[in-house]
């Protein structure tokens, strides 16, 4: 086992099916559309101060109370939305979150999301050598998340940007040897 591998796998991608499933199909692969881009970035922010894991479990949960993550019916909820979604033991019940989410909903309708997005989306450079290689946060997620900020989005920082970048194939993160497939950026995946 190298610094950062389990069973071929990163060292996250082998603790838990969930975890296993997650990495091996989806976690490092391109997603270049507004509504899985949304998704994620939701989802990234309601992990803040959580388990990765608990959003996972919750995953089919959240699609559920928020609509597919379908941008344009998120940014319509009102405030008995903001009230079910209270009352919705399913998905995470925290206010800050569940209002940023209807609130980043809104300033997406007002921007390419995608575009704005993978515009910091780093040169591809090797994969990380260990896991102490794997940055938390780096320039261009910093950049993202000023950007974000700045056009009305919430809990969208450094950290959360680079995890969404991580997630949705901006950056490949999979530590060398991996047998996850890099990715080709720039391909469509939702």
């Amino acid at each position: 086992m190298s610094d950062g591998l389990v069973d071929g796998r990163c060292w996250w991608g082998s603790s838990t099916p969930e975890y296993a499933r997650y990495h091996d199909e989806e976690w490092g692969r391109p997603v270049r559309d507004d509504r899985g881009l949304f998704e994620r970035m939701s989802l990234e922010a309601f992990q803040s101060g959580l388990s990765w894991l608990t959003i996972l479990r919750k995953r089919e949960n959240f699609r559920a109370a928020f609509a597919g993550f379908e941008i344009e019916r998120v940014a319509a909820f009102g405030d008995d939305d903001v009230a079910r979604l209270m009352a919705d033991a399913g998905i995470v019940r925290n206010r800050a979150k569940v209002d940023a989410t209807i609130a980043n909903a809104r300033a997406a309708l007002e921007v390419p999301l995608a575009e704005l997005l993978w515009s910091f989306a780093p040169e591809p450079r090797p994969r990380p050598r260990s896991r102490a290689d794997v940055p938390a946060v780096t320039p261009e997620s910093t950049a993202m998340a000023k950007a974000l900020k700045k056009r009305g989005f919430r809990f969208v920082g450094p950290t959360t940007a680079y995890a969404l970048m991580q997630a949705t194939g901006m950056v490949d993160d999979h530590i060398e040897g991996c047998l996850a497939p890099t990715a080709a950026r720039g391909s469509a995946s939702s």
